[in-house]
């Protein structure tokens, strides 16, 4: 429960890929949010970590337009196969698929900022954050949302929280602060709970 699995994480997302996009509907107000807290300016380049079927990338395009770059990272396959349809449709020519580890991705930088939704495995992994921010400037912006557990005292909600998330993480390790490794590498502005206290937005800019 406290070590990530990659091999469970392919597997599991084998299953999820052909209804992710569905089944994960209910995040879009907060990965909006997300976005828009970023900043983003026309003619930057922007990482978005583990980026699964793309939900991400029409409104990261549109905020950097036609001369900024989106460069999105996903080991799944699955996922990533709908991501490139998705980039494909849309006629992005300036959207970026990498199908690799976080860990072993080869980024090319430097990007002016990144962005986690949802990605707990990556946010628990030292060596995937090292990667990361080898490629990321000094002063670039970064924000962080995904799911958090409630206050220890809301035991039963907690047993629901990891129940509904099981199949979309592999470690349960930092799920009360899930920014804490990430903030090692920023200077952290703010943390704001979403959902109820069941979720979280990290804003910072990287050291």
């Amino acid at each position: 429960m406290f070590q990530i699995d990659r091999q469970l994480a392919q597997t599991r997302y084998r299953r999820l890929a052909t209804h992710y996009d569905y089944a994960t509907r209910r995040i879009e107000p907060v990965r909006r949010l997300a976005i828009h807290t970023l900043g983003l300016e026309p003619g930057q380049r922007v990482l978005d970590v583990a980026c699964g079927t793309g939900k991400s990338f029409r409104l990261l395009h549109e905020a950097v337009g036609p001369d900024g770059v989106v460069v999105g990272v996903e080991q799944s396959p699955d996922m990533l196969r709908q991501a490139r349809q998705r980039v494909r449709e849309a006629g992005w020519d300036n959207v970026q698929l990498i199908e690799s580890s976080i860990e072993s991705a080869d980024l090319v930088g430097p990007f002016d900022a990144v962005l986690f939704i949802y990605t707990q495995d990556v946010l628990q992994s030292d060596a995937a954050l090292a990667r990361i921010f080898a490629a990321t400037r000094p002063g670039a912006r970064v924000v962080s949302t995904g799911l958090k557990l409630f206050p220890w005292y809301l035991g039963p909600a907690n047993a629901w929280l990891l129940a509904i998330s099981y199949p979309y993480f592999t470690s349960f390790r930092g799920l009360d602060k899930p920014w804490a490794l990430l903030a090692r590498h920023l200077d952290l502005h703010s943390v704001r709970t979403t959902y109820f206290g069941s979720g979280y937005i990290a804003q910072g800019t990287r050291r």
